[in-house]
C-alpha cells in the first residue's frame, strides 16, 4: 500500500478536522457522536498500522516504507520505520483506542477533548516515523500543545500550574536541541536523518588539569540533545514536572503520558545520541549510568511515602525509565534490546495502573490511599486485575516487566558492576512501594462506610483491561515477539557504535603520535 505511513499518521488529524468543522452543538447526541468518531478513527488507525507490522521485513536493518517528497518552503518530507521505531508506532496505535474508551464518561467539552487526543496521536506517530530533522522537531514540539490543553482544561484543581510546568520544562529543554540541529545542518549540509547517521561529526581530544578530555562538536551536540531527551524521559533530577502533570491530568491523559509520551525521550537517545554522537556518548556514559541508578533508588524511596496513588505511580515511572537509560547507555545488544522492551512493557503496565486508579476514582472521586481499604470484598475482579499489574510493575517473572529489567541489569553489569548493584536494590524498593499500595487499597476488612456500596468493574472497563492483560502476560512468556523485531536493527546500531569508537580511538592515537 502506497503512503501507508502517512495514512496511519494523519488519519487521526483528518478525523479531528472533521469533528472541528462539521460537528455542531454541545448536547448529548453531539457528545456521543464525537466519542464514536474518535473511537472509530483510533481503531481504524490501529488496524491499518497492522499492515506495517505484517509487511515489515525483520531481517532488514535499514528504514522501510520510506516516503519522501518536497514540503513547505523546500523542506524535506521524509518518513520511514525500522526495527526500533515500528514497535513504538504499534504501541501508540494500540493504546489510543483504549484511551478513548477510558474517556467515555467525559462530559465537559467532549468534542474538543476528542480533537486534542486525535491530534496528539498524529503528532506522537510523526515523531517515531520522521526521517528529517525539521520534521522530527516539529512533531516532537507540537505534541506539547494537545497535552498542555488536556491537563490545563480537563485536569484537577491545580491543573494550570501543572500544565505550565509541564510545558516550560519540556519546551525549554528542547530549545538546545533546536540549536544543535542548526549546527548539524551547518556541519553535514543536510537534515536527512538517514544521511546524518553515516556522517562523522568532529571531535577533539585535549588535556584539562592533567586529564585527557574528549570534546568538540560531537560532545556539544550530545549535551544539547541530552538536555531535551532527559527532560522528556524524565531523568533525575529534571523529573519534577512529571508527578504534578500525572496528578492533575485526567485518567486518559495520564495513560498517554506514561504509556507513550515518556518514550519519546528514550527513542531519541536510541535514534540520535548513540549512533550520531558516539564519542560524546562514550565520554558521558558514566555520568548517565549513575544518574539512572540514583533515579531508580531515589524515586522508589520517594514513592514509598506518597499518599496519592497517581503520584506514587508517577514516581514509579521515573524509576522504570532509569532502567531504560541504563540499558541504552550500556550500549550493548542486551542493553538496547532491554531498554526498548522495557519501554514497550512499561507502556502497557503503567497505562493499566493509571486506568486502575481511574476505575476507583470515577466511583469515589479521591486518589487518597487512606480513603480505601478492603476493596477485594466488593470488587474481586478489580482486585485481581490490580494485582496482576502490580506484580508486573514489580518485575515478576512471567510478566513483561521482568524481561526488560533483567536484560538491562545484565547489560549494565557488563559495563559497571557498582551501577548494576545500586540499580538492583531499586527492584527491592519497587516491590515495597507497589505491594504497600496494594495492601492498603485492596486488602483487609471493608470498614469504611463510603466503600460498602462501591461496585465492581463494568463490562466496558473489563474490555479496556483485557488487551493489556493479554500483552503483559504474552510478552512475559514469549519476549521474542519484541526481540526478534528489534534484534537486527539493534545489532547494526551497536556494531556501528563500536566501529565509530574504535575509529575515533585510532585517530586520537595517530594524532598523539
Amino acid at each position: 500500500m502506497d503512503n501507508l505511513l502517512s495514512i496511519v499518521t494523519f488519519l487521526p488529524a483528518v478525523a479531528a478536522f472533521i469533528l472541528a468543522i462539521f460537528l455542531r452543538g454541545d448536547d448529548e447526541a453531539a457528545n456521543r457522536n464525537a466519542k464514536w468518531v474518535a473511537m472509530a478513527t483510533t481503531s481504524i488507525t490501529f488496524i491499518v498500522s497492522l499492515f506495517i507490522l505484517v509487511e515489515f521485513d525483520r531481517n532488514d536493518t535499514g528504514f522501510q516504507f520510506v516516503e519522501e517528497g518536497a514540503w513547505i518552503m523546500g523542506l524535506s518530507y521524509k518518513m520511514g520505520v525500522d526495527g526500533i521505531s515500528v514497535l513504538f508506532v504499534m504501541l501508540t496505535t494500540f493504546m489510543m483506542p483504549l484511551v478513548i474508551a477510558a474517556s467515555w464518561n467525559v462530559e465537559t467539552r467532549v468534542k474538543e477533548y476528542m480533537i486534542a487526543f486525535l491530534m496528539l496521536e498524529t503528532l506522537m506517530l510523526g515523531v517515531f516515523m520522521a526521517l528529517d530533522l525539521v520534521l522530527f522537531y516539529l512533531f516532537f514540539e507540537a505534541g506539547l500543545i494537545p497535552m498542555f490543553l488536556i491537563i490545563g482544561i480537563w485536569g484537577g484543581a491545580n491543573r494550570i500550574y501543572a500544565s505550565f510546568k509541564f510545558f516550560l520544562y519540556t519546551f525549554l529543554g528542547s530549545v538546545l536541541m533546536l540549536v544543535a540541529m542548526v549546527g548539524m545542518y551547518a556541519d553535514a549540509g543536510t537534515t536527512d536523518i538517514e544521511q546524518l547517521l553515516t556522517h562523522n561529526f568532529d571531535f577533539a581530544t585535549f588535556e584539562l588539569l592533567g586529564i585527557q578530555v574528549v570534546g568538540g562538536l560531537q560532545t556539544l551536540l550530545f549535551l544539547a540533545f541530552f538536555a531535551s531527551f532527559a527532560v522528556k524521559m524524565p531523568m533525575w533530577p529534571v523529573h519534577t514536572w512529571l508527578p504534578d502533570a500525572h496528578v492533575q491530568a485526567p485518567t486518559a491523559g495520564s495513560v498517554v503520558l506514561a504509556a507513550i509520551l515518556l518514550k519519546l525521550g528514550g527513542y531519541g537517545f536510541i535514534r540520535f545520541s548513540l549512533p550520531m554522537f558516539p564519542v560524546g556518548a562514550e565520554v558521558l556514559t558514566p555520568l548517565v549510568l549513575w544518574m539512572s541508578a540514583i533515579a531508580v533508588v531515589y524515586t522508589s524511596l520517594v514513592a514509598l511515602v506518597q499518599e496519592d496513588m497517581k503520584k506514587l505511580i508517577a514516581y514509579s515511572s521515573v524509576a522504570h525509565m532509569g532502567f531504560v537509560t541504563m540499558g541504552i547507555f550500556a550500549a550493548n545488544q542486551q542493553g538496547v534490546d532491554g531498554a526498548i522492551f522495557q519501554m514497550i512493557s512499561h507502556g502497557f503496565i503503567s497505562g493499566a495502573l493509571f486506568l486502575c486508579v481511574g476505575v476507583i476514582y470515577d466511583r469515589m472521586h479521591t486518589r487518597d490511599i487512606d480513603a480505601y481499604g478492603g476493596l477485594a470484598n466488593r470488587m474481586p475482579a478489580y482486585a485481581m486485575i490490580f494485582m496482576l499489574f502490580t506484580m508486573a510493575n514489580v518485575g515478576l517473572p512471567g510478566t513483561s516487566g521482568f524481561v526488560g529489567e533483567f536484560l538491562t541489569l545484565m547489560a549494565v553489569f557488563q559495563v559497571n558492576t557498582w551501577v548494576a548493584l545500586v540499580a538492583t536494590s531499586g527492584v527491592i524498593f519497587s516491590a515495597a512501594y507497589a505491594l504497600w499500595l496494594y495492601r492498603r487499597v485492596v486488602m483487609g476488612d471493608l470498614i469504611k462506610e463510603s466503600l460498602k456500596s462501591i461496585t465492581d468493574m463494568t463490562r466496558r472497563e473489563r474490555a479496556i483491561f483485557a488487551p493489556l492483560v493479554v500483552m503483559t502476560i504474552l510478552l512475559g512468556v514469549y519476549p521474542s515477539l519484541i526481540l526478534d523485531i528489534t534484534g537486527p536493527s539493534v545489532a547494526a546500531l551497536v556494531s556501528n557504535y563500536d566501529t565509530a569508537l574504535a575509529a575515533a580511538e585510532a585517530a586520537t592515537q595517530l594524532a598523539a603520535n
